[in-house]
Formats: structure tokens, C-alpha cells, sequence
């Protein structure tokens, strides 16, 4: 999981399950740029932030497509490009069946999605990508980890592939690597990112009460 600003502020502080589903991954990156900053300012911390962006990107250009893959997308709209640009890139050529378009799962509160974990149980994939918004993702990869029979690797990465494909604003490796694709993302939608970078400003008041100890 790549945990945000925004994540670690809010869904942190109000959902349960977004808890249990940090405390519960294998690795937990440290994706959040305003977290990492702190650190080294305030506690002498030299702590290398690990996007979601970056981390994806390298992924995929080391990942054998020949393994078998699950897709977790937002849209078909989404999936089509995704998909498309996969294969253009890496000539990855993704089965309809290793794909899945996600429903409206609940704002709060634990997620179950049973016609999901039927069909990776069907096709018993080796990895599983879960790329839909922060906040949900975290708490379907719980749910999947919870309730497979199997232990798949599930990656949570978020909007990472669709920055990738052009879906949503490319944000160059420069400014990914200066903390500054929040930026990218509030010029090229501020009525929705404004207010929720703007919300993970509340992380700088946890870190200063908390330091490294869990805010709950």
C-alpha cells in the first residue's frame, strides 16, 4: 500500500477499516512527500519517499506479464485506456476475464464485494492490482486478504496507472520526485483536489502530537 497525505490525515482518523488495512499490509510505502518532509526537518529523519507513481512504474518494467494478473479499475472507460496502453508499452495483452470494474463501494465502513473474490477465485491470479481512489482501495485489499483462499501479491497504487496511460495528468518524474504532483493534480482539478491536499494539512499537526505513534 502507498498511503497519501490526505489518507494518513483523514481515513486515518475516521475509518476503522482504513486502520486495520494499514496495520494489516506486508509493506506499507512511504508515499506521503508532506510526512517525509517533517521528518527530516523536525527529527533529523532521512527517510526516501516511495510514490505509488514510482513504485508502479518500476513494477511494471520489471514485471513478468507472462504471470497471470487481476485488474481492479475504476471505470471501462479507464480500463479500456489502461489496458491499451499496457499493451502498447509492454505488449501485455490482458484477458476481459483478469479484469474487473469496481462498483460503488461505501465511503466508510468495512467492503465486501463476494462477485470479486468469486471470479479471483476462479482464475487465481498470481498478482492482484487494485487501481481505484485512496481511502477504498486500502479497504478492499483487507477484504481480499481476508477472505481468499490463496495468498495473491495485492498492490494498491491507486490513480498511478492512470497517470501512466494519459487517464489522468501525466505528472513528469521531476516533480513526482520534488513532492510536487499534488500540485499537478490541484491545477488540473482544483475543485476536487484542492480541499482534500488541502485537508492533509492536519498530517503536520498529528506529526507534531504523535511523532511516529499512531494518532488512535
Amino acid at each position: 500500500m502507498a498511503p497519501s497525505g490526505p489518507g494518513l490525515s483523514t481515513d486515518l482518523l475516521e475509518s476503522d477499516s482504513y486502520r486495520k488495512a494499514l496495520s494489516n499490509a506486508d509493506l506499507v510505502l512511504p508515499d506521503s512527500g508532506l510526512m517525509c518532509l517533517w521528518l527530516r526537518i523536525f527529527r533529523r529523519v532521512s527517510l526516501r519517499r516511495v510514490s505509488g507513481l514510482e513504485y508502479l512504474f518500476k513494477l511494471l518494467e520489471a514485471f513478468d506479464f507472462q504471470k497471470s494478473s487481476l485488474w481492479v479499475m475504476p471505470n471501462s472507460i479507464q480500463a479500456k485506456q489502461n489496458l491499451a496502453w499496457l499493451n502498447m508499452k509492454y505488449n501485455a495483452k490482458i484477458d476481459a476475464k483478469y479484469t474487473y470494474i469496481a462498483p460503488f463501494y461505501p465511503k466508510f465502513g468495512a467492503i465486501e464485494d463476494h462477485e470479486l473474490l468469486e471470479s479471483i477465485e476462479l482464475t487465481k491470479p498470481n498478482f492482484i492490482f487494485i487501481q481505484i481512489g485512496g481511502g477504498t482501495q486500502e479497504r478492499l485489499g483487507l477484504y481480499l486478504k481476508s477472505h481468499l483462499s490463496f495468498k495473491p501479491t495485492i498492490i494498491c497504487t491507486g490513480a498511478a496507472l492512470a497517470f501512466l496511460s494519459g487517464q489522468q495528468i501525466r505528472i513528469p518524474t521531476w516533480a513526482d520526485s520534488f513532492y510536487l504532483g499534488w500540485l499537478f493534480r490541484c491545477c488540473s482539478d482544483p475543485k476536487t483536489f484542492i480541499p482534500r491536499y488541502f485537508s492533509a494539512l492536519r498530517l503536520v499537526y498529528l506529526l507534531f502530537k504523535y511523532g511516529e505513534n499512531s494518532p488512535v
